[in-house]
């Protein structure tokens, strides 16, 4: 078994729902190893250091227990995913300045950003697999499963469940 670090966000069916019953509720249905956040009105997070045998498996459980505990709830995102450049830089262990010249001399062969504006955003796997391909770099084999499991979560929940190419339980899970 190992442990997964990751966070789960959700928007309440009833955005006046006392959070205090959500976090009871959260409590009674496997959801003990997470720290909740309630501070947007309507809104909850749950960072969760989860025990499992897979990334895919600690965050399944997850998301049926939220499911469970707070019905009508809908999944917004799970963490980590969306990165911009300051942190991947964090979570390499460079400067920003160190991950900007990387960029500046990879060119095309990086990974492309899922969005290119003023302040780029890139999935965290694919640019994790870069570094470890391209660069060499050790990358925590747990931060990478997660970060994939991640992907495709919040890949299934944009893609408004259609895409085939989304296992079928993250499809159900993210509904």
């Amino acid at each position: 078994m190992k442990q997964y670090d990751f966070t789960l966000k959700f928007a309440l069916a009833q955005p006046d729902a006392d959070p205090d019953s959500c976090v009871d509720a959260l409590m009674r249905e496997d959801c003990d190893d997470a720290l909740i956040g309630i501070g947007k009105p309507g809104r909850i997070a749950l960072n969760f250091i989860r025990e499992a045998h897979s990334a895919e498996e600690a965050v399944m459980s997850a998301l049926a227990a939220v499911k469970r505990a707070i019905p009508g709830s809908r999944f917004i995102e799970a963490t980590p995913d969306f990165v911009g450049i300051t942190d991947i830089a964090n979570l390499l262990g460079f400067s920003r300045q160190n991950m900007r010249k990387t960029l500046a001399k990879s060119g095309p062969d990086f990974p492309p950003p899922v969005h290119d504006g003023h302040r780029p955003i890139w999935h965290l796997e694919p640019v994790l697999s870069w570094f470890a391909k391209k660069q060499s770099r050790a990358i925590d084999p747990a931060l990478l499963d997660i970060s994939r499991v991640n992907m495709y979560c919040n890949y299934a929940k944009e893609r408004g469940l259609l895409d085939r190419d989304v296992p079928e339980d993250f499809k159900r899970a993210v509904a």
